[in-house]
């Protein structure tokens, strides 16, 4: 929604999206500074919807390559699995798992019923793996 709370129509999001893929030839690493320059309410919705994948949104927010499998599992999935979120990796039955709230990346670490940490921002994803590598 933009700032005064109206929706921004499908079609108009649908606009930018194609334009964006046709000038990034679906390089994420060319997508990913492509979308800061959309205004705002624009790029907000666009990260939680069904034309960007999980995974364009991982490396927006990240900038980093997980493991293959974590990249491939995010291709399959449209961006708007990340309002609830969506497992990133199981590692020594600690599930990661990645969300956008508030327009923000957060990853959360849990045991499958509870939450045992989370963190937001940029650098959440790197933060949950080193709080993995300290606590196993």
């Amino acid at each position: 929604m933009d700032p005064e709370g109206t929706p921004i129509p499908f079609s108009e999001l649908v606009r930018v999206a194609d334009a964006m893929f046709a000038e990034c030839n679906d390089d994420e690493e060319a997508l990913a500074p492509r979308l800061e320059t959309l205004p705002e309410p624009i790029r907000n919705e666009l990260l939680v919807s069904d034309l960007l994948n999980a995974w364009q949104v991982f490396f927006y927010f990240f900038r980093t390559w997980p493991i293959e499998i974590v990249r491939e599992r995010l291709e399959l999935e449209p961006a708007s699995v990340l309002v609830p979120g969506v497992i990133l990796e199981e590692i020594e039955l600690l599930d990661l798992v990645f969300r956008v709230t508030d327009r923000q990346p957060v990853v959360t670490v849990s045991d499958g019923d509870t939450v045992l940490a989370t963190f937001s921002g940029t650098t959440a994803y790197r933060d949950a793996l080193s709080f993995i590598e300290t606590t196993l």
